[in-house]
C-alpha cells in the first residue's frame, strides 16, 4: 500500500510546536482592515493553537497520526 499523502491547503497553514500542539494563523487579517480596530487587528496578527476538538482532523489531513 503506498504512503498516505499530506493535505496541501493543511501543510501550508498549520505548523506543529514542540509540544505537540498544533499553530495555526486566525482569520480576517487580508482585507477589508480599514473598518477594524487597531485593538482587533492587533489581535489577529498573533497566532493561535486549534481546538483539541479539531486536532484529530488536522493531524489526519498532516498524516501525523490515525
Amino acid at each position: 500500500m503506498p504512503k498516505m499523502k499530506t493535505n496541501s491547503s493543511a501543510k501550508k497553514r498549520f505548523t506543529i510546536t514542540s509540544s505537540g500542539k498544533i499553530k495555526r494563523n486566525k482569520a480576517y487579517m487580508r482585507h477589508i482592515l480599514t473598518k477594524k480596530t487597531t485593538k482587533q487587528k492587533r489581535r489577529l496578527g498573533h497566532s493561535g493553537v486549534i481546538k483539541t476538538c479539531d486536532e484529530s482532523n488536522v493531524k489526519f489531513m498532516l498524516t501525523i497520526g490515525k
